[in-house]
């Protein structure tokens, strides 16, 4: 590592503001800090948005955030659950909408947005009987590869979104092997 890259480096780390209690890993980056109104903060980095959570801080990765908005000084943020798998994709489920309302946005907002979206590699949605699923392929920050997600609308029948994941992901197995 360059002596240029430790001191921007180590600025971004020192940035990070004193009540973070996450540990963030080796090759994790700080990409924006904001304060929320109640005085706690959020970081966003190369592998996810820490988030305060009860007595300390979480991160979520950028692979499992469905839905981000940013209007009227508060961030609005859908995490997804991993909620099983079926052959080589992932299923997924919404948590409510957590909502964040932040005093000082800085590059927050903006880095959320490129991060989510960067993520996403393709997208389409399916619909199914009584509803529909979302059928993601993302990359997650510090891994090789992509993932190959499937977020059912809510009120969609399990049985219709497994059987559908089992289907695409037998689809991407032989579009990878090139038959």
């Amino acid at each position: 590592m360059t002596g240029r890259v430790r001191r921007l480096f180590g600025r971004l780390v020192e940035d990070l503001p004193a009540d973070f209690t996450g540990k963030l890993v080796a090759d994790e980056r700080v990409l924006g800090v904001a304060e929320l109104v109640d005085g706690e903060h959020i970081v966003a980095t190369s592998f996810g948005l820490w988030l305060p959570d009860g007595d300390g801080t979480r991160r979520i990765g950028w692979h499992v955030i469905s839905k981000v908005t940013w209007e009227g000084g508060t961030l609005t943020v859908v995490e997804a659950d991993e909620t099983g798998t079926v052959a080589d994709a992932v299923l997924l489920a919404d948590r409510p909408p957590r909502r964040l309302r932040l005093s000082g946005p800085g590059r927050v907002p903006e880095v959320v947005h490129a991060r989510v979206t960067g993520s996403i590699k393709s997208r389409h949605h399916r619909d199914l009987p009584g509803g529909g699923a979302w059928v993601v392929q993302r990359s997650v920050a510090g891994r090789d590869g992509i993932v190959l997600q499937v977020r059912a609308d809510p009120g969609t029948d399990p049985d219709v979104v497994r059987s559908l994941a089992a289907q695409v992901a037998e689809q991407v197995r032989r579009v990878r092997r090139g038959e």
